[in-house]
């Protein structure tokens, strides 16, 4: 088996090469918490004789974490970590039934939150030992949105991390004195994974905040002289609206990085006239996250791609017998490297679909890589749907649909059609986009075969934390 230094010694090191660097960041009830390396070092420490002594943690055992965006988080994390444990962060937001369901299925020793996450401040600093982790000890399993049927728990393993981390700063050029507000949940990859545990392993400066505040993050950016950003083009949508953003000193900020969903044209240019040039790029909680890069200098030029696969991350697009397609034709994305997970927690029937012979995993993304070698999403293979014969990909579509003006957000499904076996129906926002004005535009643009035969209008569409549209929850919003 391979080996790879375990995570759970990331703050012991920085806890001799940088101790009085500032690692957390978090408000609080009695002001601005920070947490330097040491401070994490100690809180994680303490927390591990914790989990152990009263708990009775020991290695390979669940921790569930059932609270909001706290620093506890981290302490935890690492605390796992250093004790061999597995941190399960569960989606709060979840119905009962559904959260029941997740920690019957991890069956975790303890599950964490309010009421029972005591403060460890007057503890001395107990002597934890780090327990041994080769690079496929597990480390967290992160449940995946379940937009469809019953969630999977993706195993993300000491080595995963670690190597999503180490490609995150390659393709980023991440350095010890960066730093990122994080404000997306902890129960997502995009918040652990994007930037704050590559942040951390760098010795670099999270800024953590409970929720997405708009006016919170501007002042936080300045404050914290915030040189990284990440979001979902919701969010950066929302600050870009935000009325502090025209006034807001983003002078600190190197770039952006944005995911989850395709990112309009005109938020990268409004984004650009503060002098903040936005990175597009593209993962999946099982694979990584960070797998794609958009060179800043392609922002603009490139939009529209995800850029080239990161350092030590191998992609294919492939038909349905796993070859590879020519540059232009779209087929599955296939993904290969050291960032990919051990597979679903007590789910090989899910694991063996996913993962292939030679170590590749098949994402069901659909994806194209043009005559210069850059990737484009083009859909997800679940929502792609034929009609009158041809294949559509939703994803094509809504890129069409978010060059319209005024068009905000959109989504694109196929429905029941008696004459086309199926057809487009997207659903846009804002309300007041014009039906018939936006398909004469698409008309002109794309197949007429692929323009959608309705559009539903409204406030705005039902998304998860992570800023993805639930397409599933739609039709239950209106009928046409």
């Amino acid at each position: 088996m391979s080996t790879v230094t375990s995570i759970g010694l990331w703050l012991e090191k920085w806890d001799r090469f940088g101790p009085e660097r500032v690692a957390l960041v978090s408000p609080a009830a009695t002001g601005v918490v920070r947490w330097t390396y040491r401070d994490l070092f100690r809180r994680a420490q303490r927390r591990a004789a914790w989990l152990r002594d009263v708990h009775g943690v020991r290695p390979g055992d669940r921790v569930a974490w059932r609270e909001g965006n706290r620093p506890e988080f981290f302490e935890t994390l690492f605390a796992c970590a250093r004790l061999g444990a597995i941190l399960v962060p569960i989606n709060w937001r979840l119905a009962q039934p559904e959260i029941d369901w997740i920690v019957g299925h991890c069956a975790p020793r303890v599950v964490l939150e309010a009421a029972n996450l005591a403060p460890l401040d007057d503890w001395s600093d107990p002597a934890v030992p780090c327990a041994e982790a080769t690079a496929d000890t597990p480390l967290m399993i992160l449940y995946t949105s379940g937009t469809t049927g019953r969630p999977k728990g993706a195993v993300l393993t000491h080595g995963s991390i670690t190597w999503n981390s180490v490609n995150t700063q390659l393709a980023c050029d991440l350095r010890a004195d960066d730093s990122t507000v994080t404000f997306t949940p902890l129960f997502h990859t995009g918040a652990v994974n994007v930037l704050s545990l590559p942040l951390l392993h760098r010795g670099g400066k999270v800024v953590l905040l409970p929720r997405f505040d708009g006016p919170e993050i501007l002042r936080a950016i300045e404050r914290e002289r915030v040189t990284i950003l990440f979001g979902v083009p919701t969010t950066f949508e929302m600050l870009r609206d935000d009325p502090g953003f025209g006034r807001a000193d983003l002078g600190s900020v190197r770039f952006a990085l944005c995911g989850g969903a395709p990112t309009p044209v005109g938020l990268i240019h409004q984004w650009a006239a503060r002098g903040v040039v936005f990175r597009q790029g593209f993962g999946l909680t099982e694979v990584g996250p960070n797998c794609f890069s958009l060179p800043p200098e392609d922002a603009v030029r490139k939009a529209g791609t995800v850029g080239f696969p990161v350092m030590h991350c191998e992609a294919r697009v492939v038909d349905a017998a796993g070859r590879d397609v020519p540059p232009g034709q779209t087929g599955e994305l296939w993904l290969r490297g050291p960032h990919v997970c051990a597979g679903y927690w007590n789910d090989p029937t899910a694991t063996a679909a996913a993962l292939h012979e030679g170590g590749w995993w098949a994402t069901g993304d659909l994806f194209q890589v043009d005559p210069d070698g850059y990737y484009k999403v083009v859909g997800r293979k679940k929502e792609m749907f034929i009609s009158g014969g041809e294949n559509v990909y939703p994803a094509e579509v809504e890129a069409a649909i978010l060059q319209f003006p005024g068009v905000r957000e959109c989504a694109v499904v196929g429905v029941p059609d008696s004459k086309w076996g199926e057809v487009g129906r997207a659903y846009v926002a804002p309300a007041d986009v014009a039906p018939e004005a936006l398909l004469d535009f698409l008309r002109q643009r794309i197949g007429r075969y692929k323009v959608p035969k309705a559009v539903v209008t409204l406030d705005a569409l039902p998304r998860n934390a992570l800023g993805k549209v639930l397409k599933h929850q739609l039709a239950e919003l209106v009928t046409v």
